[in-house]
């Protein structure tokens, strides 16, 4: 059964020995993070900080860090199964949009129960505070040039002033003031869509509502790079097989997670630009500082005794990369359902998911091997990929020894490297512009005279099973010891 709300999640963790409680008093300005860093680099649990200094309030952190935890979270099963009916959207329905796609799938009852259902009375407004300040809660200072506190896993929803579609993404907010935060939406991402879209309009301002400390399955919705016309709270009740209760904001008409812990209401004003960052980001370095719109804060609601929720990120291994690999392991299927030849696609923690990604394919004719590359360079967000390696089917991605072995001798540099100039991740400080600059395609399959190869391309060696088989078993009788 899916979890309800972020406590039962907790209980969850809890009885599974995934989470450690604090009772030691920690302070939210750096230590809460040195002592997260230590402990998602040592494998280990979920911390509930309960005695953050300075704050009556406890401090979720790590909820994600581990395959486990990401399992746990969102259901291998249901992964499965939603997979399984996206599949279906690929094959039916050419030409339609994503909603109504929706309405082609058999399962039609059980799709038509993931639609968000709204209602009147909500946990997440149980309180509401009359003089609303983000100096009330527990928000966390990450790394030591941070330009101040960031709330770390805002789930931000705002609505497209063209086609009114609400949009639910994760955005980092810098705390200004007790009313004020900048509003860290990328030039890719939906909600800066909704922002140009609002000055095609006249607009100087749209109203924006932010959450933090929903359930599991909610949080991870809003980072999944699904398709512009599907909402991210029926795909959390996909991902679910359970519906999203949401209700309508005090301040403002936007429908948020009934079960949230908080929810800051206000709006993004635009001409209200203010310099926000640096902030020490998940690349591992601090990403530099840019004028972002500002948050106004005009409501808070919440429920009694409310729960903080954060992540740190910051040089790999940190929560966020299993929240990616997540990711990776729903939409893969996908990729190959677009482009059959990929036998697996993998993006190693260290590349941070915007610098690299290993794709292994069956290649079948000359060329094929940059097809592939140009094809996920033409995929939403994975334009954005700086480096994308190629092998033959076969290769074990986990095993980067192999890929590198594979990779090191299959390549001439000069043939097999494509250059190629486009747009590139906001985070990427080594580009020669922001949000533009050049991406690399590398072709490590092997070649042969289709491509120009005249030489002969030599064998694999691989050894006799019957020889493997007959060592196996005198293995013991050799008595080698490591």
């Amino acid at each position: 059964m899916p979890y309800n709300n972020l406590r039962e999640f907790i209980a969850a963790l809890e009885q599974a020995g995934e989470l450690k409680r604090i009772g030691v008093e920690v302070d939210p300005k750096l230590e809460i993070t040195e002592i997260a860093d230590r402990v998602v680099k040592a494998g280990g649990p979920a911390l509930l900080f309960e005695h953050a200094k300075g704050f009556n309030m406890p401090v979720l952190i790590n909820a994600y860090g581990s395959r486990r935890r990401m399992r746990m979270a969102l259901g291998a099963e249901t992964i499965s199964h939603i997979t399984e009916n996206y599949l279906a959207l690929m094959d039916r329905g050419g030409g339609l949009t994503f909603m109504e796609k929706l309405k082609l799938l058999p399962k039609l009852k059980e799709i038509g129960d993931a639609f968000p259902r709204e209602v009147k009375k909500a946990p997440c407004q149980e309180i509401v505070v009359e003089h609303p300040s983000f100096y009330d809660f527990p928000i966390l200072t990450t790394w030591p040039k941070d330009g101040g506190p960031y709330i770390t896993l805002p789930m931000v929803f705002s609505r497209d002033p063209d086609a009114d579609r609400i949009n639910c993404g994760m955005y980092r907010m810098q705390i200004y003031e007790e009313r004020a935060a900048g509003m860290h939406w990328q030039i890719h991402k939906g909600g800066a869509h909704h922002e140009r879209a609002a000055r095609r309009k006249g607009l100087t301002r749209i109203p924006v509502s932010v959450t933090v400390g929903c359930d599991p399955v909610s949080v991870f919705a809003s980072i999944c790079p699904i398709p512009p016309d599907m909402d991210e709270m029926m795909f959390a009740g996909l991902l679910r097989g359970k519906p999203i209760e949401v209700v309508r904001c005090k301040t403002n008409d936007l429908l948020v997670p009934a079960q949230a812990e908080i929810v800051f209401e206000g709006y993004v004003d635009f001409e209200d630009m203010r310099l926000e960052g640096p902030f020490g980001d998940h690349t591992g370095f601090y990403s530099l500082a840019d004028m972002y719109p500002t948050f106004h804060l005009t409501c808070v609601t919440h429920r009694r005794d409310p729960i903080y929720m954060a992540t740190v990120v910051g040089r790999p291994p940190m929560e966020d990369c299993y929240m990616g690999e997540a990711v990776g392991d729903l939409f893969t299927p996908l990729m190959k359902k677009i482009l059959p030849e990929i036998e697996d696609m993998h993006m190693p923690f260290e590349g941070v998911f915007h610098n690299m990604m290993l794709v292994s394919m069956r290649k079948e004719y000359p060329g094929h091997a940059r097809k592939v590359m140009h094809a996920i360079w033409g995929m939403g967000q994975a334009m954005t990929t700086k480096v994308i390696v190629v092998v033959d089917a076969g290769t074990d991605l986990r095993n980067y020894s192999e890929v590198v072995w594979k990779v090191l001798n299959h390549i001439d540099p000069q043939r097999d490297m494509e250059f190629v100039l486009g747009p590139v991740d906001t985070l990427d400080h080594a580009s020669r512009l922001p949000n533009y600059g050049s991406k690399v395609g590398i072709d490590a399959t092997s070649k042969n005279g289709e491509e120009g190869f005249t030489r002969d391309w030599p064998d694999e060696m691989v050894m006799d099973e019957s020889v493997k088989k007959r060592v196996d078993e005198i293995w013991k009788t050799l008595n080698i010891r490591g």
